[in-house]
């Protein structure tokens, strides 16, 4: 009879199944926790070698104890339960040390060494387990096959275990080890069943009895049998447990992936999808595309939202954001998405058959963005600027088809009488435009283009000059003189003001060092230019550089350009007084006109907004508001200039409600330094006449 045929005979069929089916499934579930910890680190890898090595020693040992007591010697048999329980313990502490070993990555062999500690953990147990089997016979041991069953548990053991490591690949690629993790599982597994069986049964081969009649000594078989399936049953659940937590483990990493997907693809304060998200869809959608449905991209500016920022604080901002996205997110239906693509800007994309359906959308999307808003006890509406660009009637890339509504959404932006524009060919060229006008401007500041103009300012009560304001102009040398209104903006958007800005406080400056009398001349300051830049040691350094008295500038500037960072600006105001510097609040009575800001800002003068002066001879309340900001001027001390004073009947207006000072094209238009020095209203001093600032004290 072969050596297999004598196995099978000595056993009972049933529980060598039942201890093979543990060896298969326990051997699985340990190749899959075992290759789990090679893919970790740290103490996440020492956690899974812990779980991999419990259930392995649990695989071993009860399949060991299930098989052992599947053994049929022929005679009676017992179990010394202190070697019984030793047992179990080696096969513990072996797995626990061999498995740490083989995950820890010390060196390229601690697999194999690991794996080998393993079989060693293996053979001691199954022969711990042996010496506590008690039989009433002779024990005799074929030593060949007892050296062969430890070389089967230690060899094989260490080549799964390698085969793990390779498995696993190098440190860092965990993405890669649990992708190809089933097939290197399946043979880690096998290799492992494999090393346990074939110690267990070369082992029992190695082990012969020869009986012993001795009377009154027995075994019950249904008891030894009752025992092996509860072993059994207790080694699946354990087998059980560590395919749980593996799958647990598996579950939950799916849960954190798909949740870092989910935040990396969605706007943190909003919840909508954000410009990522936006991108692989429109992607997706453009590779779908088809001549049926066509694609409409929305772009969408909110129109007062640094407004109500300003008014009501950066709390107010994030909250009106959050309610505008839920009423987005509300609206959209099939084929629709809509998108927070950064600050207030959304996008939106749909597909549609015909111009309803657009339409449609669009209706509802004016409908969400124009309904006020409650925050605290205020109601704000921020309204919105929409720009529709078709694919593939306006674009056929991405890239296009985004620009296009971007041009048409800053269209509507423009247009105050409708807040959805379409993309029209013709933007294409407004936009080219302006891209050479401000290369052009960048060009004129390098060479030298650019000239300031000086108005002059009067008294109205005396009809004595105070001083010149410095305004900026333009002579493009193609297209003429430039609008201001025009190059400005252009300036502020492309960051040119900060030089243009800074030119031009140095060039009045430098200027008036010369005038003769010493006026005053203000000077303008972009709200982007208080906003970037150092402004203090600006000021300080082109009066150090020009030698003009800090008394006889005056910087102006409008109440939005405080409003952004109230902190911040009073800060950069008073140091500005500390250098000696005149500060004057430019446009009073547009925009936000707060008392608190002449309550709590250093200014010395107000200036009064030219359209109330252009409507003061047609309207009452224009001519009411020009009373009151006058009163307040005289009870807080600070003189009143008011601009525009285009006709004599404005002048006689204001000199009889008690205006402090005029500006306008009555009193004189803004013209060259030369043109007024040659009308007489000045002169220079000569350039080696020595210059004797009587304004400086």
């Amino acid at each position: 009879m072969s050596v297999l045929g004598c196995i099978i005979y000595r056993h009972n069929l049933w529980l060598v199944v039942v201890a093979l089916l543990i060896c298969g499934a326990g051997s699985w579930v340990t190749a899959r926790l075992v290759l789990r910890a090679f893919a970790t680190r740290s103490l996440q890898r020492f956690g899974w070698s812990f779980i991999a090595a419990v259930v392995a020693a649990a695989d071993i040992w009860c399949t060991h104890f299930v098989a052992m007591l599947g053994f049929e010697p022929g005679v009676p048999i017992a179990f010394d339960p202190v070697l019984t329980i030793a047992s179990l313990l080696i096969a513990l502490v072996g797995s626990i040390a061999g498995f740490v070993l083989a995950t820890s990555r010390v060196s390229r062999a601690a697999p194999a060494l690991g794996g080998a500690i393993v079989g060693l953990a293996v053979a001691l147990m199954h022969y711990a387990g042996m010496l506590a089997y008690r039989v009433e016979g002779v024990v005799i041991w074929n030593r060949t096959l007892l050296v062969l069953s430890i070389v089967f548990a230690v060899g094989l053991c260490a080549l799964a275990l390698h085969r793990a490591g390779v498995a696993a690949g190098e440190p860092g690629e965990a993405a890669r080890a649990r992708s190809r993790g089933n097939a290197a599982a399946l043979v880690v597994a096998g290799v492992l069943a494999l090393a346990i069986a074939a110690l267990h049964f070369t082992g029992m081969t190695a082990f012969q009895v020869v009986p012993l009649a001795i009377d009154g000594h027995f075994s019950n078989p249904a008891a030894l049998h009752a025992l092996a399936l509860a072993v059994a049953c207790m080694a699946l659940v354990i087998a059980g447990s560590g395919c749980v937590s593996f799958l647990l483990d598996d579950s939950v990493r799916a849960e954190s992936v798909e949740h870092l997907r989910t935040m990396a693809m969605s706007d943190m304060l909003t919840g909508l999808p954000n410009r990522a998200n936006f991108n692989a869809r429109i992607d997706a959608e453009l590779a779908r595309a088809d001549d049926s449905r066509k694609l409409a991209l929305i772009g969408i500016d909110l129109n007062r939202f640094k407004e109500i920022n300003d008014l009501h604080g950066h709390h107010a901002g994030d909250e009106v954001l959050r309610i505008l996205a839920r009423r987005l997110a509300s609206l959209v239906r099939e084929d629709e998405f809509v998108a927070r693509v950064g600050g207030d800007e959304f996008v939106a994309f749909t597909r549609f058959a015909t111009r309803d359906e657009l339409a449609d959308l669009l209706e509802r999307l004016e409908t969400a963005l124009y309904r006020p808003i409650r925050y605290d006890d205020a109601e704000v509406i921020s309204g919105a600027s929409l720009g529709v660009a078709i694919y593939p009637d306006d674009a056929t890339s991405k890239t296009v088809l985004i620009n296009n509504a971007d041009l048409a959404m800053y269209r509507a932006k423009a247009d105050l009488t409708q807040s959805v524009c379409f993309y029209e060919p013709a933007m294409d060229e407004i936009a080219r435009e302006r891209r050479s006008l401000t290369h052009d401007l960048r060009e004129a500041l390098a060479r030298g283009q650019l000239s300031v103009h000086y108005q002059v300012q009067t008294s109205i009560t005396t009809g004595d000059i105070c001083g010149y304001e410095a305004l900026l102009r333009w002579e493009h040398p193609r297209l003429g003189f430039i609008s201001p209104a025009k190059f400005i903006p252009l300036a502020e958007e492309n960051g040119l003001i900060l030089g243009i800005g800074a030119w031009v406080l140095r060039e009045a400056c430098t200027r008036a060092v010369a005038w003769s009398p010493p006026y005053k001349v203000a000077v303008n300051l972009s709200p982007v230019q208080f906003a970037h830049a150092d402004l203090p040691k600006l000021v300080e350094t082109v009066l150090v550089e020009t030698g003009l008295a800090p008394e006889r500038l005056e910087l102006e500037l409008t109440e939005t350009a405080i409003f952004a960072d109230r902190e911040r600006s009073l800060d950069v105001l008073q140091r500005i007084k500390a250098i000696g510097v005149n500060l004057a609040l430019d446009d009073f009575g547009t925009g936000y006109s707060s008392l608190d800001t002449l309550r709590s800002f250093p200014f010395d003068k107000i200036k009064l907004d030219q359209s109330f002066v252009n409507e003061a001879e047609t309207s009452r309340q224009a001519t009411a508001i020009i009373r009151a900001v006058l009163a307040l001027g005289k009870s807080l001390g600070i003189p009143v200039l008011a601009e525009g004073i285009e006709t004599q009947d404005q002048l006689t207006l204001l000199a009889n409600e008690g205006c402090d000072e005029v500006q306008g094209f009555l009193l004189g238009r803004p013209a060259p330094l030369s043109q007024i020095v040659a009308s007489g209203q000045l002169s220079l001093l000569a350039d080696d006449e020595p210059v004797v600032d009587v304004a400086r004290p």
